[in-house]
């Protein structure tokens, strides 16, 4: 994976991929500092394509963006260099959740071609309070659970302590004021950190329940890592390291979660009568079957009520 800093670095990591007619994946906001061949703009989409001769696709954007630029990736076989407007870290993995515009979940997979990524904190400059802490958020989770999900990579753990740790640093100075560029460079930094710590090792439960609830009811993915990371890390207690956070890693994650504005499920408007069925459907997930403690559909449940 190319990496670089800076958006004047775009046209360099193209060149260094071979990319010479690049298609952009990226919502009506974006617009590509490079010459493009052809965009797709409704994001998320589930009925993304690619048109025109393009070599190489290039997602500008959040989440959303990236992951439908990862489907369309996976899809047609070209090359990604993805430059994240968020926190969320979607630009390290091959896997992807596909959205409707209404982001329903409508299915997902794996086979994308991530090949280069470039970041800016400019791009982050103007994010909403509530966007910048849930998908700081996000990238707390994947620097927590990288560190004990099952056939982690041990020589990524260094890098997920150090990303949780810009993050906890890093981020109630950003709530506070948004335009601190230093708090935002360091915020990014360490979403990076965690994005890395991600593609290298993987998710386990928190990230299970976030897919499966924001999946079910169209609810931001940061808002269900923020709420869900702390009980999943309750959990998990035997498991995380003591390095984590100063040894409180989930009374941490819930004071920065609060910090954001982050509070309960019920808050989000997820109906009481439907936690046995996500409970079950949680269950199921590909992160919850890697987690390090087994997890009934039982215990899921007592772990949505805790934070109903």
């Amino acid at each position: 994976m190319i990496v670089r800093w800076g958006l004047g670095e775009l046209p360099g990591v193209l060149a260094d991929l071979g990319i010479e007619h690049p298609f952009l994946v990226a919502s009506p906001r974006w617009d590509a500092p490079v010459e493009i061949v052809g965009r797709w703009s409704e994001i998320p989409s589930d009925r993304a394509r690619v048109d025109g001769d393009a070599d190489g696709l290039l997602g500008i954007g959040g989440g959303s963006a990236i992951d439908t630029a990862k489907g369309l990736s996976a899809a047609s076989g070209l090359p990604l260099v993805s430059v994240p407007t968020t926190y969320g870290g979607a630009e390290w993995t091959t896997f992807f959740g596909v959205r409707a515009p209404d982001r329903r979940m409508r299915g997902g997979g794996s086979g994308a071609h991530p090949a280069g990524i470039v970041y800016d904190v400019g791009l982050t400059l103007d994010l909403p309070r509530d966007i910048s802490g849930g998908t700081a958020l996000n990238a707390l989770a994947h620097c927590c659970e990288a560190l004990y999900v099952q056939g982690r990579d041990p020589a990524a753990d260094p890098i997920a302590l150090e990303g949780s740790a810009l993050i906890s640093h890093a981020l109630p100075q950003v709530l506070e004021d948004g335009n601190d560029v230093g708090a935002r460079t360091e915020l990014l930094q360490g979403a990076a950190r965690g994005g890395e710590a991600l593609g290298r090792s993987g998710l386990a439960l928190g990230h299970a329940m976030a897919q499966a609830i924001g999946g079910a009811y169209g609810l931001p993915h940061g808002a269900l890592n923020a709420i869900c990371l702390p009980p999943a890390l309750r959990f998990n207690a035997d498991f995380v390291p003591n390095e984590l956070l100063g040894g409180r890693a989930a009374e941490r994650a819930e004071e920065l979660a609060g910090l954001s504005g982050f509070t309960t499920l019920g808050a989000l408007g997820v109906p009481e009568g439907d936690l046995p069925g996500l409970a079950e459907a949680i269950a199921q997930r590909p992160g919850t079957r890697a987690n390090p403690r087994p997890a009934s559909p039982d215990q899921i449940e007592t772990l949505l009520r805790s934070i109903f």
